[in-house]
């Protein structure tokens, strides 16, 4: 049904900003829950950011952060991770992460049954 590729990954310094991308490259699909997940070096995944996308997505909020902003065009179905005052601890590797069920957002990642292949971001 979906097939999820990232971009906009890079190196950047500290304090820098970066837009990652997620484009749907396979059958156009409703998004009910979109996230996006990071991957260290030896660590697992972990969410940094979340949201609903479905009918009641706004009866749902986000997870969000004061750095990171995620936030979905259904339309095109596209998730974007907007990054800002990057620290080297953000560094690793970046996934998006989407499901075609559900109500509201979610940060296990076993809730969600499509993945990109990953971006990487370095930040030094």
């Amino acid at each position: 049904h979906v097939q999820l590729v990232e971009s906009g990954g890079g190196s950047v310094q500290a304090g820098g900003s970066l837009r990652l991308s997620c484009a749907n490259a396979g059958r156009t699909s409703v998004y009910y829950r979109v996230a996006w997940f990071r991957q260290g070096l030896g660590k697992d995944r972990e969410a940094v950011a979340a949201m609903a996308g479905g009918a009641r997505a706004t009866n749902c909020g986000n997870f969000v952060s004061g750095r990171f902003t995620i936030s979905l065009d259904s339309a095109k179905n596209t998730v974007y991770l907007q990054m800002n005052s990057l620290k080297p601890e953000d560094t690793g590797m970046y996934y998006c992460a989407a499901e075609l069920s559900g109500y509201c957002f979610s940060m296990d990642p076993d809730e969600y049954s499509y993945w990109g292949q990953g971006t990487q971001v370095t930040v030094s």
